[in-house]
């Protein structure tokens, strides 16, 4: 059982503006209206309406059903994020920036990881985070031959991996540019796929393989002296 489906424990009473903020954010950043909302959350809009009134009473019950509408468990609804995004301390007084070697760069990324890919796409450049591996200096990744992390053979990409550490306040980040081209030779997609790292996090079938071979590989590193 989890967050989702356990009963939640709170009991009724008037909604915090906190949480009222957080629908309102969670809805907007879905791209759903307020019908879409209601009819995910299997209530009438005028109910979810009264649900949602600054000072209203609630039933915890069609609170969870909003959560589980806005792809949230009820905690992070009622209480927010457990895990904001990183660098929300204070920067470093004494900060310095350096460059990494080539070496240095590959060194951090390691052999698999989760970084970001970056494409060409129409109306503009997007960016997806995806799994990926280190193979003879090359990075790949895999995707839904449909998917939004598709592309097509030699098109020039993007790809950067980072890493913050919050509590030294330093961190750093490799920038590699390159082409990328598809893997369709079946003996290198068997080896690949018993690799460390070979499974994608979001799971689902990801039969397609990109490998995305550096121009360049820039990094940079920011610790504190």
């Amino acid at each position: 059982m989890n967050e989702n489906t356990a009963s939640p424990a709170n009991p009724a009473g008037p909604l915090t503006t906190a949480v009222l903020r957080r629908i309102e954010v969670q809805r907007q950043h879905l791209g759903l209206t307020t019908e879409e909302l209601a009819r995910r959350a299997g209530m009438s809009p005028h109910y979810l309406q009264l649900l949602t009134e600054a000072g209203a009473d609630f039933d915890p019950a069609s609170l969870l059903r909003i959560a589980t509408a806005l792809d949230m468990t009820y905690a992070e609804l009622m209480e927010g994020r457990a895990e904001p995004p990183p660098g929300q301390q204070s920067a470093s007084r004494h900060p310095a920036l350096m460059k990494l070697t080539a070496r240095e760069c590959w060194d951090r990324i390691g052999t698999h990881g989760i970084g970001r890919i970056a494409l060409p796409v129409h109306p503009g450049p997007a960016v997806f985070p995806v799994n990926y591996m280190v193979d003879r200096r090359t990075v790949l990744y895999r995707t839904d031959p449909r998917g939004a992390a598709a592309v097509e053979d030699s098109i020039e990409v993007s790809f950067q991996v980072d890493h913050i550490d919050e509590h030294h306040r330093d961190g750093w980040s490799v920038l590699i540019t390159g082409t990328a081209e598809h893997v369709t030779d079946p003996e290198t997609i068997r080896h690949l796929a018993d690799q460390p790292g070979a499974q994608p996090w979001a799971g689902g079938v990801r039969s397609l393989w990109i490998r995305v071979t550096p121009a360049h590989i820039t990094g940079r590193q920011i610790h504190t002296v």
